[in-house]
């Protein structure tokens, strides 16, 4: 199994299928994705590509590290594993502390 490469500064017009075809010059890759947002489906401007060997990888990263794609002079290096993460806060009460501001009242009975 080959390595998993992290490919940033791309265009954000790049395609998964143009990403594959770029770094196939270096040998043969085994999948390319583009990341996009959930959202808007735009592109993020990175993506990973898993080259068939280490030395194709390896071939990747010196072939195209800073070199230009689609006028953009991208970014190629072994993807690192994701990092856990500490859960996000949420709801309404971020700030802390009491949300009874002593306005308004009840009565006193």
């Amino acid at each position: 199994m080959g390595k998993k490469l992290y490919v940033g500064s791309l265009p954000y017009s790049t395609t998964d299928q143009q990403l594959k075809e770029h770094f196939s010059a270096a040998g043969t890759v085994e999948t390319a994705t583009v990341i996009s947002d959930k959202f808007s489906g735009r592109s993020k401007g990175f993506g990973f590509v898993e080259m068939s060997t280490d030395e194709e990888a390896q071939k990747a990263i010196e072939m195209f590290n800073g070199a230009d794609m689609g006028g953009r002079n991208i970014v190629v290096n072994e993807a690192r594993p994701l990092e856990p993460r500490a859960p996000r806060a949420g709801g309404f009460n971020r700030g802390g502390g009491s949300r009874d501001r002593g306005f308004g009242g009840g009565r006193d009975y």
